[in-house]
């Protein structure tokens, strides 16, 4: 809106996420969202350019970031001089693409926990993607910080992530909620609309959109982003669970998603011809090594009304009898005994 300041309850309801969702993160500036988890990385990947002032047009993808969105980071930079790489190669660790680092690379994109759920160690990593000259992106999932370290604490540039766990329904695929968050020295290069607090001329307390003459109603041709919405009654659904849940509910949602995927996972593994492959620890999403190929034993199960995980040869053919199992705080453990059943009858 052009007369925003009018909205006082909209904006500080977005005030309240986003002071929240940095503290939640670690970092100093949140916006006001983006439209998903996928926008907030490509906006992530833009801006990182941008900052370099265009002289860096290389973006360093981790293989094992979510592979659709891999697919929208591409969509984003047709038409551009910007080279997304290091994704093509599955067996890309940190240690590789530290390796592929260079004076053209404008930042390194990770994601933790990864697609596959596991916790890979980024000790280090924004120390070297710092001396590279690059910026560290960490795509996060929001309910595993309220136990795990957030991406602030270990160097991250920028923290985007998918909101929609937190209290927001599947919605046939959206609207979600992109999370999108940096550090008080690339403000002014984020996109997306910034609410702040101020006071009137009488002392109250307000709130206002701040830094507008980034956005593209204002100054287009210098504008650091397209986007100019965000998706405000999601956040505010996520800023309510938050401030509902506390410090302790999120931790406790955490823990819930940790132990019981951990069940399942060590349920599934002692099943005869299931083994569940990992290299490293993961929090609530695991893979499941199959006997038969991951298609036909889901579409079984899908008979009996149960959806037993991501059939893997969807993003990756040839990883045919692998399923990506994910157990959240919302599943029971007679569920999960369940699926342990079905998976042992289709065997």
């Amino acid at each position: 809106p052009y007369q925003p300041e009018a909205s006082q309850g909209t904006l500080q309801a977005i005030f309240e996420y986003q002071s929240m969702m940095a503290e939640l993160t670690g970092m100093e500036v949140v916006n006001a969202s983006h439209y998903d988890g996928a926008t907030a990385l490509a906006e992530a990947a833009l801006m990182s350019v941008n900052v370099s002032r265009g002289k860096r047009t290389k973006v360093l993808v981790s293989p094992n970031v979510h592979p659709q969105y891999r697919e929208t980071l591409r969509t984003y930079i047709q038409g551009t001089d910007i080279t997304v790489f290091g994704d093509d190669n599955p067996d890309n660790d940190l240690a590789a693409l530290k390796n592929l680092l260079d004076d053209q690379t404008a930042c390194l994109i990770v994601q933790w926990p990864n697609f596959f759920g596991e916790l890979e160690p980024l000790d280090g990593l924004a120390e070297a993607v710092h001396a590279a000259g690059a910026l560290l992106v960490v795509h996060i999932d929001p309910i595993s910080l309220g136990l795990l370290k957030p991406p602030g604490a270990y160097g991250a540039d920028i923290v985007t992530g998918e909101g929609q766990s937190l209290g927001a329904q599947m919605n046939f695929g959206g609207p979600y909620l992109g999370i999108f968050a940096t550090t008080n020295k690339l403000v002014r290069k984020m996109p997306g609309r910034v609410v702040g607090q101020t006071v009137d001329t009488e002392g109250r307390r307000g709130f206002v959109l701040t830094l507008s003459t980034r956005e593209q109603h204002i100054r287009r041709e210098k504008a650091t982003s397209n986007i100019c919405s965000n998706e405000g009654l999601i956040a505010l659904a996520a800023a309510i669970y938050m401030a509902t849940m506390g410090k302790q509910g999120m931790r406790k949602v955490a823990e819930l998603c940790y132990h019981k995927a951990h069940y399942a996972a060590s349920q599934i593994d002692a099943l005869d011809g299931y083994q569940v492959v990992s290299r490293y620890p993961f929090f609530k999403e695991f893979v499941v090594r199959c006997p038969r190929p991951a298609a036909e034993i889901a579409r079984q199960l899908n008979e009996q009304k149960i959806l037993p995980g991501y059939v893997l040869s969807r993003s990756f053919p040839d990883r045919t009898h692998d399923l990506l199992v994910c157990v959240t705080e919302v599943n029971t453990k007679a569920q999960i005994d369940r699926l342990v059943d079905a998976l042992k009858e289709v065997a």
